[in-house]
C-alpha cells in the first residue's frame, strides 16, 4: 500500500473506543499508519522543523524548562506542500470527528515537537488554556515519526483529568509540574504512560492533563501533532496574553464570537 492513498482511507473506531476516549480523556491507537507512510512524510516534516528551529543560536543554559524540552515549530503545513498533504489528511480528521462527536472538523494548527537527546522533561499541563476556544471540543493527534520507548519520553496522561478542571490557568512550567503532580496524587488520578510502536497515534482532549519524560536515548524523539476543533468552534474573547497571541497566530481573520473560518482553519472533515 502506498503512502498517499492511505491518508484518505477511514480508520474504523469501535463504540467502546469512543466511549473510552470520552471517559478517560485520551486514546492510544495502534497501526494508524504503516511504515511507508511515516517514512515518506517524516523526511519533509523533519526538514521543515529543523529549518525553522527557533532555538538556533540560543544559549541552552538560559532556556526555561519548557524550551529545554523540545524544538517546537507550528503551522508546518503552511510551509511545505507535502507536509500539508499529511497534516490535512482525512484519516486523522475523521477519527477526531468520531471522538468528539462533531459533524465537522477544522484545523487549529499543527506542530513539530522534536525532543533531542538532551531534551528535558515536559512539565504537566493542559493545552487548551492557551487557546481562545468557546467550547472544549478540541483534540490533539500525537504522531511519533519513529517508535517511542519509555526512555525516549512518550506522553503520560492523567486518566479522566479532562473533567477535573485542574491548573487551567497555569502556564506550563516547573510550577505547573509541581502543582499538578501534587493534585494528581491527592485526587488519585491514574498516570498512564505507554511506549509507542511505529504507526501508533494517540488523541487527547485539549483539557486532558499530560506530561512527558526526558529523552534519555541517543536519538531525537521526533513527533508531529495536529490539533483539531469542532467545525463550528467560535472565538471567545481572550482572557490572557496567550489567547491573544494564538488568536493572532492561528485564526487572525476571525472576530470575537465568530466561527473560526479563517484561511488557517480549513475544514478537514467531511
Amino acid at each position: 500500500m502506498s503512502a498517499v492513498p492511505l491518508l484518505d482511507e477511514p480508520y474504523p473506531l469501535t463504540e467502546a473506543q469512543i466511549e473510552q476516549f470520552r471517559q478517560e480523556g485520551f486514546l492510544h491507537l495502534k497501526d494508524v499508519f504503516n511504515a511507508a507512510t511515516i517514512s515518506h512524510y517524516r523526511e519533509h516534516i523533519a526538514r521543515v522543523t529543523y529549518d525553522n528551529n527557533p532555538l538556533v543560536g540560543k544559549d541552552r543554559e538560559e532556556l526555561g524548562t519548557y524550551e529545554k524540552a523540545f524544538i517546537q515549530v507550528t503551522n508546518l503545513w503552511t510551509k511545505d506542500d507535502v507536509v500539508k498533504e499529511f497534516a490535512c489528511n482525512k484519516r486523522l480528521a475523521k477519527i477526531a470527528a468520531d471522538l468528539l462527536g462533531t459533524t465537522g472538523i477544522r484545523m487549529w494548527h499543527d506542530q513539530g515537537l522534536f525532543k533531542e537527546p538532551s531534551g528535558g522533561f515536559t512539565p504537566w499541563h493542559v493545552d487548551q488554556q492557551y487557546w481562545p476556544m468557546a467550547t472544549g471540543l478540541s483534540v490533539t493527534a500525537w504522531i511519533p515519526l519513529q517508535a517511542v520507548p519509555i526512555e525516549m519520553g512518550p506522553l503520560c496522561f492523567g486518566r479522566g483529568s479532562h473533567e477535573k478542571k485542574i491548573a487551567r490557568d497555569m502556564e506550563i512550567s516547573d510550577d505547573s509540574e509541581r502543582y499538578i503532580q501534587d493534585q494528581v496524587k491527592k485526587q488519585n488520578i491514574d498516570e498512564i504512560q505507554e511506549p509507542y510502536d511505529l504507526g501508533d497515534v494517540s488523541f487527547h482532549y485539549g483539557w486532558t492533563l499530560h506530561r512527558a519524560g526526558p529523552n534519555k536515548t541517543e536519538s531525537p524523539r521526533e513527533v508531529f501533532t495536529v490539533i483539531y476543533m469542532d467545525a463550528e468552534m467560535t472565538l471567545m474573547e481572550p482572557k490572557n496574553s496567550y489567547h491573544q497571541a494564538d488568536w493572532e497566530a492561528f485564526t487572525p481573520g476571525t472576530k470575537i464570537g465568530e466561527v473560526m473560518n479563517d484561511r488557517l482553519n480549513p475544514i478537514l472533515w467531511p
